[in-house]
């Protein structure tokens, strides 16, 4: 029985989708809720589950095709579920020991006879002894027959990581881009290029790649940010000592009441709670020509997902607690490395905070995201001299930004603000005061 895939309703304001890397091919066999495609739009990337148990029969539309909301994509036949031959299975490699695997017979009598010398004795030799030898001779050959999705295939260039180190778990032996992940998670930072790679001539060639829906929206809010606002920074410096001090006297109590580390966030999106309440302009934004003021602080979170930079928000952010922000961020995280953040936790925002300092910047100038009209960037935390009661001591200072619109915010509003966090975060007491 033919079974539709269809694009699902993946928003709201989402009409069109486009079509990212089919994970099942024709002729795969797929599980009911398994993920059989990925849909990219401009806010999110989500995996399409197979409606049920059965075969991929056709693929209608291709990577990088467009497809409507409701339009059918490709076929799958509930009859076939279950039909898949054994000996085809068998022709596949165990994944736990994809590298070990035998190929085929055809295929290794084939190598025997273009191999073998002519003699007799060699003939009557094991041909698995002799096989796995040619075999374990020639790794490049049995990389070959493993197929690399396009996903990480872009991930193996990004972490310099040789194809022939990464173990595939895919379908038929395919190698995904969570294989590649984890092999780079797991090894040791290299020094210099792998020999693999090194070992190649220079090239000067050139690639253009489509960029995808996300990175597109991305580029147009943020080009339309900087020619609709009047976008200016501030810029002030804290001295991390008070929370470095407080987190290092309570973090193994805290991890192990709320089963979750106690970061550097939860003291920030405190702290810009506190200055937000102070200064709410910096919380409000401007419609038409009226400015809206929130009585509450939906606080965007800026982390690196697969496809791109993602602002998940905190909802209430003023109700919750350092272990909820804690749990929240780090859940946050974790999913937009798996590109699962859902549409509804990217939509509003009254605020954005936007975390540099853990790719080791120093100091930046961050973008507001539209309609918001205020953007926190943090940065490392790096130890230098500063001037102390009249004498020079060495502190942990980071700096911090506030990137606003100059429509809606004052100089001195902004200045507030920022000097309101500072005091907040370098005596952090003052936050369960509430002074």
């Amino acid at each position: 029985m033919a079974v539709e895939l269809k694009v699902p309703t993946v928003g709201e304001s989402i009409k069109e989708v486009e079509i990212g890397d089919w994970l099942k091919n024709p002729g795969d066999h797929v599980n009911r809720d398994e993920s059989v495609v990925i849909l990219e739009s401009d806010k999110a990337t989500v995996e399409i589950p197979a409606p049920v148990s059965g075969v991929v029969t056709k693929v209608l539309k291709k990577k990088r095709d467009k497809a409507a909301v409701g339009e059918v994509i490709g076929y799958m036949d509930e009859s076939a579920d279950g039909a898949t031959p054994p000996a085809a299975k068998s022709t596949e490699p165990p994944k736990p020991e994809a590298k070990k695997a035998e190929p085929p017979a055809p295929a290794k009598a084939s190598r025997l006879e273009a191999g073998a010398p002519k003699t007799d004795a060699a003939k009557t030799e094991a041909p698995k002894t002799d096989a796995s030898k040619t075999d374990g001779a020639e790794p490049p050959g049995q990389r070959s027959a493993t197929i690399v999705m396009p996903a990480a295939r872009r991930a193996l260039a990004e972490h310099h990581v040789d194809p022939g180190q990464v173990v595939p778990t895919g379908p038929g032996g395919r190698m995904l881009k969570e294989d590649v992940l984890r092999h780079a998670e797991n090894k040791p930072a290299a020094v210099g290029m792998p020999e693999a790679f090194a070992a190649q001539p220079p090239s000067r060639q050139e690639e253009a790649v489509p960029m995808t829906p996300m990175r597109r929206r991305i580029a147009e809010r943020l080009v339309h940010a900087q020619n609709a606002a009047a976008l200016l920074t501030t810029f002030n410096e804290i001295d991390m000592s008070g929370v470095m001090a407080l987190r290092a006297k309570y973090k193994d109590a805290f991890a192990q009441r709320y089963n979750v580390k106690l970061g550097f966030m939860s003291f920030f999106v405190k702290a810009a709670v506190d200055a937000l309440k102070l200064v709410p302009q910096v919380n409000a934004e401007i419609r038409g020509e009226e400015i809206v003021y929130h009585n509450y602080c939906d606080i965007g979170i800026a982390v690196g997902g697969g496809k791109g930079l993602v602002v998940p928000i905190l909802r209430n952010a003023e109700r919750m607690s350092f272990a909820q922000i804690e749990m929240a961020v780090g859940d946050f995280g974790k999913r937009a490395q798996e590109n699962k953040i859902g549409l509804d936790e990217l939509k509003g925002g009254t605020f954005t905070i936007s975390n540099g300092g853990v790719y080791g910047s120093l100091l930046s100038t961050p973008i507001i995201n539209p309609p918001q009209s205020g953007i926190l960037g943090l940065h490392t935390i790096q130890e230098r001299p500063i001037a102390l009661n009249g004498q020079v001591v060495i502190r942990p200072m980071m700096y911090v930004a506030l990137t606003y619109d100059h429509r809606i915010i004052d100089g001195r509003e902004a200045v507030t603000f920022l000097k309101r966090l500072k005091e907040s975060v370098e005596e952090p007491s003052r936050m369960l005061l509430e002074i």
